[in-house]
């Protein structure tokens, strides 16, 4: 149905097949979440759960970029700053603040999305999208990197480390189960938030201003706040990314929190994975993850190699897949369907 219309009508029914649909997707979730979470039930591996613990850590950030970037449009190169956000506001609640790392990670979460709606205020309101609030965002997280390395507080180029605690209650585990279940919790959740900007209203207002702005505006969509909501909850679990890597390797400083390397994670693994899909984030980030482990294992005694044999597979998915891995299924089909009806045509 087409996104315009749903947009500017608020009492459109949605056809029995899209319902359908939905609820397969709300199933396959449930599976999915499942079926990870049953994980460290059959291995007690240290290398098991910690690769699948990353691969989720990957997915969250992915899917956290693709809500902005897929189904909104705007193409960020700086969600570090969310990312970095959160991060700081996790280490520094506990070390400064005394406060419970449970409470920390709701402050880090809510702290992030601010950064968020603040930056989402200063480009949208000016109208910046495209290539310009690509650059904005890249300045903004580099601004951010400058302000932690020369303010105290942050540990300045030292960085923050949080002590080991081992306890639930302190959000630290004696054993990586805890942290893949953390960080599945958290991954569940931001695909239920995906699974609704595919199905729900405010979904199909970002998918319409994505599509064609001002169509959207001609129809009375506010562009504007739809962006506004997008970045927010963008920024609020890339926040929470942040908040559980502190957590994960107790240290955080300005050039891990703030650089260009999460944000390329994040915006890559959405792009290779399929932009705009509710699975492409999940896909895209344990194939890279994947690619990642399986050349620094075999290539890691040749200094570089595993980097350009990565980068080189990075570049193939892009030019020979460009609806993503997820747009597999998709272009099979079409294919299938054109190579029906050529004869009759």
């Amino acid at each position: 149905m087409n996104r315009i219309a749903i947009a500017a009508n608020p009492d459109v029914e949605v056809r029995p097949r899209e319902g359908r649909t939905a609820l397969r997707q709300l199933a396959a979730i449930v599976l999915f979440v499942l079926a990870v979470g049953c994980v460290p039930l059959f291995t007690a591996s240290g290398s098991t759960l910690n690769f699948v613990m990353m691969a989720l850590y990957a997915t969250l950030i992915a899917q956290a970029w693709n809500m902005l970037g897929g189904f909104g449009g705007q193409f960020s190169f700086g969600h570090a700053m969310f990312f970095g956000s959160g991060a700081y506001i996790q280490a520094i609640a506990q070390l400064q603040g005394g406060i419970n790392a449970w409470v920390a990670l709701a402050l880090a979460i809510a702290g992030a999305a601010c950064v968020g709606l603040a930056t989402g205020a200063l480009s949208f309101r000016y109208g910046l999208k495209g290539s310009y609030f690509a650059l904005v965002t890249l300045a903004f997280a580099e601004v951010f990197r400058i302000v932690a390395l020369s303010v105290s507080f942050t540990g300045g180029g030292v960085g923050l480390m949080v002590p080991l605690r081992e306890a639930p209650s302190n959000l630290q585990f004696a054993t990586r189960s805890g942290y893949l279940w953390v960080m599945l919790a958290l991954v569940a959740a931001a695909l239920l938030v995906t699974w609704w900007l595919r199905n729900g209203r405010f979904g199909a207002w970002l998918q319409a201003v994505r599509d064609n702005e001002d169509a959207a505006r001609a129809v009375g969509v506010n562009p504007f706040r739809v962006k506004l909501g997008a970045i927010g909850i963008s920024a609020a679990f890339m926040g929470a990314a942040g908040a559980f890597y502190v957590q994960v390797f107790q240290y955080i400083d300005p050039a891990i929190a703030f650089g260009p390397a999460t944000s390329i994670e994040a915006l890559v693994g959405a792009i290779v994975g399929g932009m705009g899909t509710l699975w492409g984030p999940v896909l895209g980030a344990l194939v890279l993850h994947l690619l990642a482990e399986l050349t620094r294992n075999l290539f890691g005694e040749l200094p570089g190699l595993n980097m350009v044999i990565y980068g080189t597979v990075l570049v193939l998915i892009v030019i020979f897949l460009p609806r993503g891995i997820a747009g597999i299924g998709l272009s099979v089909r079409r294919l299938w369907a054109q190579g029906r009806g050529g004869p009759h045509g």
